[in-house]
């Protein structure tokens, strides 16, 4: 995954006005300087936090994702690790941190049980875990398949989403100049509110949640955004 996608990945779809949101959600809840960046990608978040002052870990399983954002100004400044969602780094975090729906590619109840009880037990006593994660509504909305095509690092490309159950696929092509074409799909589970509420409160979290970082709770919208915090006893 993100094995072809990493070389054209930022220049698709970096997003800097979304980046700064992101980064106002968190510093608005987080209690303390530790933060924990789970599949944190091209790492433009983990780096930006870090030059603010927090001390930054990020892990993702893509190697050359990993090695794109270690190329960047500053990169020095995050403590970079390759690993999985299914499997995180140990420690403990004033903040952990899912975002840019990566939490979707958890595909089963299981590895999503899995992953929040590893956040819980990473917390620490006052520490928050913040995720956001593809609302219901893109299910319906990429019912129709969704086509763009363009130019992108000199390299034509095309990609497609497309939605089917509870499933996402979006499916990516590079055209290179020698007429060869990379190609590369990524499969994203999207997950009921409902259920999602049900499995934090089993982990002993309790959350609010915003949609489309402004709206309070699950309204219409792209994304949900769960912020979670451990039950106090």
């Amino acid at each position: 995954m993100y094995d072809v996608l990493a070389s054209y990945y930022d220049a698709l779809v970096e997003d800097a006005q979304a980046r700064d949101a992101w980064i106002e959600l968190i510093e608005a809840n987080i209690r303390g300087r530790s933060i924990l960046d789970a599949a944190c990608g091209s790492g433009d978040i983990a780096i930006e936090l870090a030059r603010r002052g927090y001390a930054v870990t990020a892990f993702d399983c893509s190697e050359q994702m990993l090695a794109a954002a270690r190329e960047k100004v500053d990169s020095d400044r995050v403590h970079w690790q390759l690993g999985d969602l299914r499997q995180m780094p140990d420690g403990t975090y004033d903040a952990i941190v899912c975002l840019c729906d990566s939490f979707n590619y958890l595909l089963s109840e299981e590895e999503v049980r899995h992953f929040f009880a590893q956040c819980q037990k990473r917390l620490s006593e006052a520490g928050v875990l913040i995720v956001d994660m593809h609302s219901m509504d893109r299910l319906d909305e990429f019912a129709e398949e969704y086509n763009e095509t363009g130019v992108v690092n000199g390299h034509d490309y095309q990609w497609t989403i497309e939605s089917e159950d509870d499933r996402i696929y979006q499916s990516f092509a590079f055209y290179e100049n020698d007429g060869s074409v990379q190609l590369e799909q990524h499969v994203q589970r999207v997950y009921a509110p409902e259920w999602i509420a049900e499995q934090l409160t089993a982990c002993g979290l309790v959350f609010d949640v915003k949609t489309d970082f402004v709206k309070e709770g699950v309204v219409p919208g792209e994304k949900q955004f769960y912020i979670c915090r451990r039950k106090q006893r």
